[in-house]
């Protein structure tokens, strides 16, 4: 018997493996991603402010292997003018990004390598603070 559930018990572990787990819904912004996207909405009411872009909505390359650097990543706004021109890609970098600024580096070349400017704020940004940001974009 302890031979058969050696056999048969890997087995079942398998197929309920292969079960789907149930779907749920989640929020679309963080707490902490709330207040930055509506301060960049009143901040810049001339501008179309997108939330949890992927950067394959973005960016393009030929070949899978250069496409893979970015397909799974996200960012977190992104800020577009009145002809859908992305004027910069706005990043909040909390809690959740400390010991990670690797990784941040390496997602502002790729969108830096795409032609696109990177704006990261700590915390949520005073209503000054991004207009004097994305003022110093427009003079560039």
């Amino acid at each position: 018997m302890a031979l058969l559930w050696l056999v048969l018990g890997p087995l079942k572990k398998q197929n309920n493996q292969r079960e789907r787990n149930p779907i749920k819904g989640k929020r679309i912004l963080t707490m902490n991603e709330q207040p930055t996207f509506l301060r960049l909405k009143e901040a810049l009411p001339e501008n179309i402010v997108l939330a949890q872009v992927a950067f394959s909505a973005f960016m393009t390359a030929k070949g899978y292997a250069t496409r893979n650097l970015f397909n799974r990543k996200i960012a977190d706004f992104v800020v577009l003018d009145q002809h859908f021109n992305i004027v910069a890609v706005v990043e909040l970098d909390d809690s959740s990004h400390q010991g990670n600024e690797a990784k941040d580096e390496n997602r502002d070349a790729l969108i830096a390598e795409a032609g696109y400017e990177v704006i990261r704020y700590k915390r949520t940004p005073d209503i000054q603070q991004i207009k004097a940001d994305f003022s110093r974009l427009a003079n560039q």
